[in-house]
């Protein structure tokens, strides 16, 4: 169980790495939290989706912000 664990982990952060657009973001946060999901129990894969869309969405955008404050300077 620990391994598979390990693996969703390390997917979840080879996509957080990913370009930062906001729509492949969401795109592949719903991959992985379909995935985590499935592992976790029966039913919890689209809510799994569901989050993991919101989850890179707002990381994304905290980026492009960053980005954005950093240009300006």
């Amino acid at each position: 169980m620990f391994r598979k664990v390990a693996l969703v982990v390390a997917l979840a952060a080879g996509t957080v790495t990913a370009t930062p657009v906001l729509a492949k973001g969401c795109i592949r946060g719903a991959i992985v939290g379909g995935v985590a999901g499935h592992y976790v129990g029966r039913g919890h894969a689209l809510a799994g989706a569901a989050a993991g869309c919101l989850v890179a969405r707002h990381h994304y955008a905290q980026q492009a912000k960053a980005r954005k404050a950093a240009v300006r300077r």
